[in-house]
């Protein structure tokens, strides 16, 4: 095959290098996490409610560090890539004996309970069945989330690109423009007179423009589709 296939745990990853090229991740964490114990004691004692997120305390002196992500980075590779980040009970795939196993290996060795987790998968595992690269995650407050595992199989290597016109608006006029384009190439000259001149490319060129923006919209109108910057953390399926 000539691209390897796409392994989001290797992208995010390098995403979090980027972040953190010049900084202590672990260290990071602590310090963010002791000073907003202070903070959350007396917000708890003003408003004595329970919080709505929940956050698992792990023994940051026995955590792997290389897989710690906060949401930042994990929300820049669903936007990219058109995947979901969302709670467990929404996901509908399969969990192996392997994520088990591992939740229950992490639980012993940090002595906790987890609780909250959230996977990041294409927005298809969570309306069907299937296996494309799930990564399940735990809560550790702040933003930031513990990988705990991954399971299936990879993306498509050419992922990223297939789903760059999603992005955003602009993203989809640059997309429908270059389609329209390539399009207009492939018209054979003298197709609707006998010698074609520039003028007569770009009558074509907004012919074929109107004509894929039209399936494009229809398509998106019909289906309920929406932008990736849009579902990356919805739980509604109408937005696949």
């Amino acid at each position: 095959m000539l691209f390897s296939k796409t392994d989001i745990h290797d992208k995010l990853i390098r995403e979090k290098e980027k972040d953190f090229q010049d900084v202590n991740i672990l260290a990071e964490v602590q310090r963010v996490l002791e000073e907003d114990r202070f903070r959350e004691s007396e917000l708890l004692q003003k408003l004595k409610g329970k919080q709505d997120e929940i956050v698992n305390t792990f023994d940051l002196s026995i955590i792997d560090q290389d897989r710690i992500f906060t949401l930042s980075q994990i929300k820049k590779i669903c936007i990219n890539y058109r995947l979901r980040f969302l709670d467990s009970k929404y996901f509908k795939g399969k969990y192996p004996q392997s994520a088990l196993s591992e939740i229950k290996y992490i639980e012993n060795k940090h002595q906790i309970v987890l609780d909250g987790f959230k996977i990041i998968a294409p927005s298809k595992m969570f309306v069907l069945e299937k296996t494309d690269d799930p990564l399940l995650f735990a809560p550790m407050g702040n933003g930031y989330f513990y990988l705990i595992h991954k399971w299936g199989n990879d993306l498509h290597p050419l992922r990223k690109w297939l789903m760059w016109p999603y992005k955003s608006f602009e993203n989809l006029i640059v997309g429908i423009l270059f389609a329209s384009f390539i399009a207009t190439l492939l018209v054979p000259d003298g197709l609707f007179t006998k010698k074609q001149d520039f003028s007569q490319d770009i009558m074509v060129f907004f012919f074929m423009f109107k004509s894929i923006a039209a399936v494009v919209l229809f398509y998106g109108f019909a289906l309920g589709k929406n932008f990736n910057t849009a579902i990356w953390n919805s739980k509604y399926d109408k937005t696949q």
